[in-house]
């Protein structure tokens, strides 16, 4: 069982004794504000699509959180959702021991911790999922800026990555495959 914490006010004068001031309650979590695309379902479930690589899913009835691949099924994908995983872990949303992997392929699950307070579970996920994401989004905007770097690169080369040649003329036949088909003369045993 949990003990309960509470601030002690300790002061401490140079040459007299310590003095002990009466305890004060606990004041309750205060959230700031965070942007984050999230979606409603009709059941209730929020879903965060602010990441590039996956799609976050909280199950405030079920305790729980998914995390989903978007679109490519890549290593980096399960590096990030355990990055997302190890970040919720440090901040004290989910138990470390609860992550596991969901029923979908490339999917991975963690156990919200039950929380003492009456603090809004969702609201308290979807906080912390945003600074994940804050703490996130100067790597996939660098990853976004080097691929948008390099889809120019081949599609607008520089003057000397190009070829002198200007337009090559197409030519009837190229290389050595023939593009008509062949006929198939038969052949094999006791063929014609």
């Amino acid at each position: 069982m949990r003990e309960k914490l509470m601030t002690v006010n300790i002061i401490i004068n140079p040459g007299e004794e310590a003095a002990i001031t009466e305890p004060t309650k606990p004041q309750p979590p205060t959230l700031t504000k965070a942007k984050v695309k999230v979606r409603k379902a009709l059941d209730g479930r929020l879903i965060v699509t602010d990441h590039p690589d996956i799609d976050i899913v909280i199950l405030a009835k079920q305790m729980k959180i998914i995390s989903f691949a978007k679109e490519s099924m890549e290593d980096s994908i399960y590096a990030t959702q355990n990055r997302l995983f190890d970040f919720l872990y440090r901040k004290g949303i989910i138990g470390q021991e609860s992550v596991k992997g969901g029923n979908v392929y490339s999917s991975l699950e963690a156990t919200i911790l039950t929380p003492n307070s009456e603090l809004p579970i969702d609201e308290t996920v979807l906080f912390a999922i945003s600074k994940f994401i804050e703490e996130e989004r100067p790597q996939f905007m660098y990853e976004k800026a080097i691929e948008e770097q390099e889809e120019e690169r081949l599609l607008e080369p520089e003057v000397e990555d190009s070829t002198e040649l200007g337009e090559i003329p197409h030519a009837a036949k190229k290389g050595s495959i023939s593009p008509s088909p062949r006929r198939y003369m038969g052949g094999g045993i006791g063929g014609p």
